[in-house]
């Protein structure tokens, strides 16, 4: 058996210069100013939230110009070509298509909406004012995943024949959190889930033709533990592929992506902020 293995290179960016607004001040929204300062061909303008206290700290900790304390203040904001949204998942819908109407252009926190209903209304806003929309799924960017990417187009292990994708870590039960409350769209699968979802999807490219969940609810009925299985037929072929996906609010799972060929298989660690990919062949 043989093996190669690719590290994390640095991605070449455009020369565009882009003047981004942030609605919402919590944790992700800090994580982005943090790593937008190393894009050279953006700037941060402005931030908002519901409170103008919480937007001004904000704004003060990473040198924002300006601090808004309504959502309505950012999307009037003429200096603004681009929002950044980092607000709970419900609130995604009505956030995007207001921001698109006020003729920005849209980056959404992961997942874009909570329903695909909910998307279609989005994407056909964005199209309507001609407006980017893009959810902020940025593991499909990684130059680590796009190796492995390279590496499956290229045949290096043969035919895909299953995908095996796992994202779970403790999350004591508090109803009152976000990541438990139904009302702000709670649970594992939109929060951790969506991870092993796009792995699948990318590496697969088209959507399942059996599906089996298997689930566990928390007290409140959001759902801690789901494992997926997938089905997937190549009708050019008529040869068969599975994924295996899996989700955990009550567990520490090994968090790998793995990638099985008919001549070699794929992992990364750690996927969603994957530093190596590791191939296997023989």
């Amino acid at each position: 058996m043989s093996q190669n293995t690719s590290t994390l290179s640095t991605p070449n960016t455009g020369d565009t210069h882009i003047r981004w607004g942030i609605i919402g001040a919590g944790h992700i929204a800090r994580t982005f100013a943090t790593d937008i300062a190393y894009a050279p061909h953006a700037t941060l303008t402005a931030v908002a939230s519901r409170q103008l206290s919480r937007a001004q700290a904000f704004a003060d900790d990473f040198s924002i110009p300006t601090a808004y304390g309504s959502y309505e203040e950012i999307l009037a904001d003429p200096n603004i070509d681009a929002i950044y949204i980092a607000t709970p998942h419900t609130h995604h819908k009505q956030q995007s298509i207001a921001a698109l109407r006020a003729g920005k252009h849209v980056l959404c926190e992961k997942p874009a909406t909570v329903t695909p209903a909910e998307l279609e209304e989005v994407i056909a806003v964005a199209e309507q004012e001609q407006r980017y929309f893009m959810e902020g799924m940025w593991t499909y960017f990684m130059p680590v995943i796009q190796k492995a990417r390279q590496w499956v187009d290229a045949g290096r292990i043969g035919k895909l024949c299953h995908v095996k994708a796992e994202f779970g870590f403790p999350m004591p039960y508090d109803p009152d959190s976000r990541v438990y409350s139904n009302r702000l769209g709670g649970g594992c699968l939109l929060d951790m889930g969506i991870y092993p979802i796009a792995m699948a999807w990318m590496f697969l490219q088209q959507d399942p033709d059996s599906q089996t969940v298997w689930h566990h609810k928390a007290d409140n009925g959001v759902e801690d533990d789901v494992v997926i299985l997938n089905t997937y037929i190549d009708s050019q072929s008529n040869s068969e592929a599975t994924a295996q996906l899996t989700t955990s609010f009550r567990s520490k799972l090994n968090n790998y992506l793995t990638l099985i060929g008919d001549r070699g298989t794929l992992t990364i660690a750690d996927y969603w902020a994957a530093r190596e990919v590791k191939l296997y062949q023989g």
